[in-house]
């Protein structure tokens, strides 16, 4: 496979894969653009390599910005901006990590913890049900963003030696 045919199934594989991580497929498509290119690219750049319209590649490469997986770049005598992503993979995933986690898990913990407190009989089958439920989904949730956390803050030479001893190998 040539290099250009190789670029463009990336991109295109990883904007599908994007969709999985809760983004959508052109910015997943434009975070993959950055991550192979050895060079920091222009929003012009980056529209004419992927065929899509200013107003695209803008709120994408914006929302990439937020999610802190590309920085913007200033280059000395230049007017336009230019983008570049973290090259490092331990470093990107942690990044989609910890997204994930402030835009779901850390939004549906105190919602389960206040539903958890709902009033009622807990001898009537239906208010148990509800509470048990809510109350096994609440500890699952915690238990998932302590792990998380750990994940975030976690130095990945530890974190892969924890998911061998985890699945029985050894380092």
């Amino acid at each position: 496979m040539q290099l250009a045919e190789a670029k463009a199934r990336f991109i295109a594989d990883w904007g599908r894969f994007g969709t999985n991580w809760g983004i959508n497929r052109t910015m997943a498509q434009i975070h993959a653009l950055l991550l192979i290119s050895p060079d920091a690219l222009s929003a012009e750049e980056v529209m004419e390599q992927l065929s899509i319209s200013r107003g695209n590649a803008n709120m994408n490469l914006r929302e990439l910005i937020d999610w802190g997986l590309v920085q913007k770049l200033l280059v000395p005598g230049e007017r336009k901006e230019f983008f570049t992503a973290e090259k490092d993979i331990w470093k990107v995933a942690r990044q989609i990590v910890k997204e994930r986690k402030k835009r779901e898990l850390d939004q549906m913990i105190p919602v389960l913890k206040e539903l958890s407190e709902v009033e009622g009989d807990r001898r009537d089958k239906a208010v148990k049900t509800f509470t048990d439920t809510i109350q096994n989904i609440r500890k699952f949730s915690e238990q998932a963003d302590r792990t998380l956390d750990t994940m975030i803050k976690a130095d990945e030479h530890w974190f892969v030696g924890g998911l061998v001893k985890l699945f029985g190998g050894s380092r």
